[in-house]
Parts: C-alpha cells; structure tokens; sequence
C-alpha cells in the first residue's frame, strides 16, 4: 500500500493539453483512419496503371463436318494456337483514374483531420468535465461547516431557552441536504473520471490548474477568415475534388480504349505454323443515352457537392459566430458572479447566521444558504460551459495546440 501511494504521489497533476495528447496517441478511432488512409494510399499506386495481359489459348479452324471432321491433322488449316492479349485504356481514362484516387486519398486525410479534431474536442469536453465536477464539490464542501456551526447554535439556543426545537430541526435538516449534495458530487466526480478514463486508460487523482479560459489560442477574427481551414470544412474541399475527378472520369469515357493481341498457331507436322497479331478498338458511337447521360448525371452530382459545400462553409461561419458569442457571455457572467454575486451571497449568509446567534431567527440564514448553494450550483454550470465552447474553438484548427496553463 505504502508502494502504491508513493506511486501515485509520483504523478504529476494531469493537465488539459497533456490528456489531449495522451487521448490522441491511445484513440482507436484514430488508429481505423489511419488504416484507411493507408488504404487509399495503396489504392492510388494501382490507379491509372494497365491491366493484367490476358493469356488465350484454344483451336482454330477446327473441322466438324465430313471429310476430317474432328481431327486435328485432316486439314492443313487447323491450329493449336497460344496468345496474349493486352487491353490499354485511354490516356484520358488513366489519367481520370489517378485523379479519383488521388482526390480519394484526399478525402481519408480530410476524414482523418477531422477524426483528429473530434477526438481532441472529447477528450478536453472529458478533462473539462472532471474539471468541473472537482470545482462543484470543492464549492459545497466549503459551506460544511458552516452548516455544522448553524445545527451547534440552534441547539445552544434551545437548551439555553431562546431557540425552538423546529429550529435545530431545520438547520440539521439543511446540514443533511447539504452532505447529500456533496454526495452526488462526489459521485459526478466519479462518473467524469470514467468518461476520461475511457480515452487515456487511467487517470491520475488530480488535475492540473486548467487553461485560462478567458483567452482563445486562436483569435475570433482569425477563425472567421480560416473557416475552409477549419477540420469541419475539409471534408467538404475533398468531396469537391472526388465529384471533380469523378466527372473527369465519365468525360473520359468518350474516348475509345485499344487492345493488342498476339497469337502463335501451331499447325500438323511439315506446315508452317502461324502468327496472329490483331489491334483492336473501342467505338463509342451511340454516347447519347450512355455516355452523355453519365457526363450529366456527374455534373449534377458535382453541382450539388458545390452548392452543398457553400452551404456548409454557411453554417459553419454561423457556428463559430454562435461560439464566440457564447464563450464571451458566460466569460462576463462568470466574472459578474465571481466579483460580485458570490461574495454578496457568502456576506449574507454570515450576516443572517449572526444574527440568528444574536437572537433573530433561523429562516433568514436558510433562505441565504439556499440560494447561495443555488447560486455556487450554477456558477459552475457556466464554468463548465464556457471551457466546453472554448474547446469547441480552441481545437477548431488542425493541431492547434490550446493554450499554456493558468488557473482560470
């Protein structure tokens, strides 16, 4: 045991940057894109090459009428024959095929930065999210014993013969009501300790000072002139390229393929053999109902992809807006509360449990608790959703590393 908590005391407080780093290098998520992009990759050296040769072998001019008929030495024409045959498709077609491939291993590094991004945003919401939880208890913790102070008053005062046993039963009953709230924060703790643990295998008992939430690693304005860099918008730019090589593709089924192939006949004993050598040639003539329907059907699909691409950079630009103005409304609601709020209703609560020793009564000073527990309650609420929308902007970027550590 003793091994084990000198252990533990060894490790450092986890911060938020380290456990997005951790998160990235354990995610299996990010391993199965990684495995497709190395697919894709495998994918576009095949693109655009010449098939397989076929190998042909058979009979020719074998006879299956009188006289001769199936044998192979009854007339001088018949042959055993063994060829090759290649199929070349159009330089137009090739290069098409490679263009697809390529606009597709595009596509898998689009899905990949944007897998990336995804995985650092939930791994921060986690970190956050025990963040705030540790914040909400520590918060009710601190007015523990000021309840126990208030439960010793109201007995002093009824067995001094000033007070009511109503009072030390409301004043216990808060006392319970508190212990229970730090209950199920102590069970919130836990319940977001699992959350992250599930990205980094284990989590160690504290953590770091979180980042100072009140500063982006990336300006609003910044954001808003990068939206196309932005992970969400990649994917789009890849889709573009894949409906691009995909037209270009049925564009170059309008030119015609070649074949070459070559034969050797071998004939009856004291007859020359044989070579064959043919070329041969697609012909795309009737394009109307074939072809060109695909060229059209590939251009509508392209259109589409373009109008939805603009659409997407729409909404996005609209998001991050939406963020940054959420991010700074509750950074001010969060400094009001700070500076002012929660100050005023920690005075009020000593003020009332004074005056209840003094000789008031007991329900002003629950009044006060009550909402100064409410108040605590959702001043971490607000905590816990500025860092969420400042993660959602920090990590918009590509591998945008989040800022140093401070304390918020």
């Amino acid at each position: 045991m003793a091994v084990a908590a000198a252990q533990t005391a060894d490790v450092p407080p986890l911060t938020l940057d380290a456990a997005v780093r951790q998160g990235m290098v354990r995610a299996p998520l990010l391993t199965a894109r990684n495995a497709a992009l190395n697919a894709m990759r495998d994918e576009a050296v095949r693109a655009g090459r010449l098939p397989d040769p076929s190998l042909t072998f058979g009979v020719s001019n074998f006879p299956v009428t009188a006289p001769g008929a199936f044998s192979l030495r009854s007339d001088s024409m018949t042959m055993r024959t063994v060829g090759v045959m290649q199929t070349i498709p159009s330089h137009a077609a090739r290069a098409a095929d490679r263009s697809l491939a390529a606009a597709q291993v595009d596509a898998a590094e689009a899905e990949h930065t944007a897998t990336a991004q995804s995985v650092r945003e939930q791994v921060a919401d986690a970190w956050i999210g025990v963040w705030a939880a540790t914040q909400q208890r520590a918060l009710l913790e601190a007015l523990r014993d000021e309840s126990a102070l208030a439960v010793q008053v109201a007995k002093a005062r009824l067995r001094g013969g000033t007070g009511s046993a109503a009072d030390v039963l409301a004043a216990q009953a808060q006392a319970l009501t508190l212990a229970n709230q730090i209950e199920a924060a102590d069970a919130d703790v836990q319940a977001a300790r699992a959350s992250l643990q599930r990205w980094l295998g284990g989590v160690p008992a504290t953590l770091a000072d979180a980042p100072d939430f009140d500063q982006l690693p990336v300006a609003p304005d910044q954001l808003e002139q990068h939206i196309d860099r932005q992970a969400p918008m990649q994917a789009w730019q890849s889709r573009e390229q894949v409906a691009d090589a995909a037209l270009a593709q049925a564009r170059a089924s309008k030119h015609p393929d070649w074949s070459v192939s070559l034969m050797y006949g071998k004939r009856a004993p004291f007859l020359s053999d044989m070579v064959t050598l043919q070329v041969g040639v697609s012909l795309p003539l009737f394009t109307r109902n074939r072809q060109d329907r695909d060229i059209s059907a590939k251009q509508e699909q392209r259109d589409a992809v373009e109008s939805a691409y603009e659409d997407a950079r729409r909404a996005q630009r609209e998001t991050v807006a939406r963020d940054v103005a959420a991010w700074q409304g509750w950074g001010r609601q969060i400094a009001r509360d700070r500076e002012a709020l929660l100050p005023l209703a920690r005075d009020r609560a000593r003020v009332a449990l004074a005056d209840y020793r003094g000789g008031g009564t007991l329900q002003p000073w629950l009044d006060a608790r009550h909402d100064e527990i409410a108040l605590r309650l959702s001043y971490v609420d607000a905590l816990a959703t500025r860092a969420r929308t400042w993660a959602a902007l920090a990590y918009l970027l590509p591998a945008q590393p989040a800022s140093s550590e401070n304390t918020p």
